[in-house]
């Protein structure tokens, strides 16, 4: 019986090749496009999903209730978590993590460039990354043992075996001896913690000096709690906790004039779930994602998929009052309706089987594009993933089902002698039909508006002055390889004869995000006139303000013609108001035990992401904080040449450099990575549904002109001209698309309104995209049925009025 249904559902496709191949090319389509969506959504979501004990590790971070608001820091002092461990016993594990500011390994006097971490015993029992070699018990059980992962081993030690083996990692600017004592499977992917290498805590950086220091801030924790103990449960805890150590801290902010939080605390410690950090932007380290976006990449997959749904079902209704006949003669012959469902379910099964096995080959085909495109991490691995293969058997099954079983079904509830002789009433499949038509253009208008909107502010933000010339500005990032100061010498000296180098400046923190991937900040705080001052701090060489074009308001630039410049500040607009000081030049700011001297004050400019307001920030030269940057200010004559005669002379000075340099106009660019990509798939997903939605515009348009081929016939003979008929048939098209403009407005203006609060500085939506998008779903939609109208319009009447 089921090989039966499935021959005549074959004949009647192939019998029909328009229509099949209609709904094939859009299926497959929109499978592609939702295979390729979802494998990113997934992605996203799988984030530290693969640890054995995922649902009971949390980062912990602070929380202060400022004067000017609420303030999150994840970084936290060394001594909290031996504190911790001793006030509560029954925490399962616990341990801190941080940069040992050593990323050199050096093995038989070769030196390899690798990050290595700093963390407790508990790490490894904690997290779920697998030991494939060595101490399985107490990788870290040593003061100085050392866990590789296994991509790192094999760099380091090609052939032999490394366990066991005594390396050295530079820590401090030293060289210190390590014992191989295990190796890790590497993270994957979707990890939020990446590693290299893993070394115990205390070789962390300045570790003795700070181990006892609660006001130094260095790295971040992780906790495992207890079963029968809840995220919320514990957070109440740790208040006693926070009063017991911060008590001098919460005192400091009741007189800075903070506010309480709704349970009258200043100061308290939050948990945040592990498989919650890659979308937290207070503890997320790379940079957080939001998780509306897996969310909306998974909405656009469904509305991708709907709008092609909606195609096959209008066609398949168009397609069951042609095959009128067929069904009323089976229900005389004593066909039941599960038996008509089954046919018309067969023809739509056949349909998504074909359309599946094309849009898997096209996955197959635009993955690698896809990756590069949308700078995507992806593997086909992901869809063996259980929830992916639920979701897409969940949609093929849905829309195999609706395509034929609802007209099937609508057909079946007419009377037999209606069937028979081919006249039905259609209203109800026409409100249908027009219905399902609205949605398509509802989406496609909400995906147009914000699209326009995306795209804009993406546009806002790369245009907008920064306060600073980005321009003609290339940043090299020095590395571990060669001491920074005389990096820094030996390139000012090299450099100084090359007629097209204006300027060269050291600092120890990029503008932008470099092809290093590195972004980093550096907060500090400090007592002034009894009130606490924050700001950011960064360290600078002289002529920095020469060479990012600052302006300098008041005071002076840093000198060598002055000794004790080293004791000397230059402050930003915002940080001098927040000093509270009508001229802050020559004012002293005791810093950390020292009093250091304010010089000048230079315009407030974005040193951060447009996402952030202007925020004080301090300057400083202090050799004791080393430098991480090269900026060096070329002509803008011949940029690809400038670029190449200092990187040839940065290779010469540290060939052991590993980082790109790049121009800062870039970096500020790749800052906002995430929006491009945002905008991309808003564009990309825009295109899809508006070609999809016209391919089965284009097909209803077939069925509705050929339903009224004798009205247009006789309409012609009365008269009627091309532009009459024409504007007949597009009026009606147009008139639900003006509707579905309407309802997508208001949609499209709140989801972006809320997207752009993620932005100091944003537009102000426009009335006009709104009628654009509009204006751009009518031109789409009058220009496709006018292809169909107009040749239509042009038929001989004759013909029209013979057809059956």
């Amino acid at each position: 019986m089921i090989r039966n249904y499935i021959k005549i559902a074959w004949r009647s496709l192939w019998k029909h090749k328009s229509f099949a191949f209609i709904n094939i090319t859009g299926m497959a389509v929109a499978f592609a496009a939702a295979i390729l969506l979802a494998l990113t959504a997934f992605y996203e979501l799988s984030f530290d999903a693969f640890h054995q004990h995922k649902n009971n590790i949390y980062q912990i971070y602070r929380e202060e209730q400022e004067a000017k608001g609420l303030e999150n820091s994840s970084s936290l002092p060394i001594p909290l978590t031996p504190a911790l461990k001793a006030s509560f016993p029954d925490l399962v594990h616990i341990s801190r993590f941080g940069d040992n500011g050593g990323s050199v390994i050096r093995y038989q006097n070769k030196e390899f460039n690798y990050s290595v971490r700093a963390v407790d015993e508990d790490f490894l029992k904690m997290f779920s990354f697998p030991l494939v070699k060595g101490n399985a018990s107490q990788p870290l059980k040593n003061l100085n043992d050392l866990v590789l992962s296994q991509n790192t081993a094999k760099s380091i030690f090609k052939t032999e075996q490394p366990v066991g083996k005594v390396v050295e990692v530079r820590i401090n600017n030293e060289w210190r001896a390590f014992n191989v004592s295990a190796i890790v499977d590497d993270a994957p992917k979707n990890s939020s913690i990446d590693f290299d290498a893993l070394a115990r805590f205390e070789q962390f950086p300045y570790y003795e000096r700070d181990k006892n220091r609660w006001d130094s801030s260095t790295h971040i924790a992780y906790i495992q709690l207890p079963d029968h103990v809840s995220q919320n449960q514990f957070e109440q805890k740790l208040k006693q906790f926070a009063h017991q150590y911060f008590a001098d801290n919460i005192k400091r902010l009741k007189n800075d004039g903070g506010q309480p939080d709704n349970e009258g605390e200043y100061l308290r410690f939050r948990l945040v779930p592990l498989t919650d950090i890659h979308f937290n932007k207070i503890v997320a380290s790379a940079g957080s994602t939001n998780k509306f976006y897996p969310v909306l990449l998974l909405l656009i997959s469904v509305f991708i998929l709907f709008i092609a749904t909606v195609n096959f079902i209008n066609l398949s209704l168009g397609r069951a009052f042609i095959r009128a006949k067929e069904i009323g003669v089976r229900k005389v012959m004593g066909a039941r309706l599960a038996q008509i469902l089954t046919q018309f379910c067969s023809e739509s099964f056949i349909i998504c089987t074909f359309s599946l096995i094309l849009g898997g080959l096209l996955v197959a085909w635009l993955l690698p594009y896809y990756q590069q495109i949308f700078n995507q991490q992806l593997s086909l691995a992901i869809l063996k993933s259980g929830s992916v293969i639920c979701y897409f058997t969940a949609g093929f099954v849905s829309i195999s089902l609706l395509a034929g079983g609802y007209p099937a079904w609508l057909m079946s509830s007419y009377k037999i002698t209606q069937t028979v002789k081919g006249k039905i009433n259609t209203g109800r499949s026409n409100s249908m039909r027009n219905g399902l038509m609205m949605v398509q253009f509802v989406l496609s208008c909400l995906l147009i508006i914000c699209t326009t909107i995306a795209w804009q502010q993406l546009n806002f933000l790369r245009q907008k002055p920064l306060g600073y010339n980005k321009n003609q500005v290339i940043s090299i990032p020095i590395g571990d390889n060669i001491d920074p100061e005389r990096a820094l010498y030996l390139m000012r000296t090299q450099l100084a004869g090359k007629p097209e180098v204006v300027s060269i400046t050291g600092t120890d923190m990029n503008m932008g995000r470099g092809r290093d991937n590195s972004s980093s900040n550096s907060m500090m705080s400090f007592d002034y006139k009894g009130k606490t001052v924050k700001s950011n701090w960064r360290r600078i060489d002289y002529d920095y303000i020469k060479t990012l074009g600052l302006t300098l308001i008041s005071g002076r630039d840093f000198s060598k013609q002055f000794g004790n410049d080293t004791a000397a500040v230059v402050i930003n607009q915002t940080m001098a108001s927040q000093l509270g000081v009508k001229n802050p030049v020559g004012t002293y700011l005791p810093v950390d035990g020292e009093k250091l001297q304010v010089i000048g004050v230079v315009n407030d400019f974005n040193f951060q992401s447009l996402q952030k307001k202007i925020e004080p920030l301090t300057f400083v030269i202090q050799p004791k904080w080393g430098l991480s940057y090269i900026f060096v200010r070329v002509k803008p004559d011949n940029l690809p040449a400038s670029m190449a005669a200092v990187t040839s002379t940065w290779k010469k000075i540290n060939p052991k450099a590993e980082s790109a340099a790049s121009f800062l106009d870039e970096n500020v660019d790749r800052q906002y990575k995430k929006e491009d990509r945002l905008s991309k798939i808003f564009v990309s997903g825009a295109m899809l549904t508006i070609i999809i939605s016209c391919m089965g515009l284009f097909a209803i348009a077939v069925l509705v002109i050929s339903q009224r081929t004798k009205e247009l016939g006789i309409r012609k003979v009365l008269g009627a001209g091309v532009f009459t008929i024409v504007s007949l048939i597009v009026k009606d098209f147009v008139r639900l698309i003006v509707i579905s403009a309407i309802i997508a407005s208001p949609i499209a203006w709140y989801a972006m309104s809320q997207w752009l609060q993620d932005f100091a500085y944003r537009i102000t939506i426009s009335w006009w995209v709104f009628a654009f998008a509009g204006g751009i779903a009518i031109l789409i939609a009058v220009i496709t049925v006018s292809f169909q109208s107009v040749k239509a319009a042009l038929a001989n009447p004759v013909k029209s009025l013979r057809s059956e």
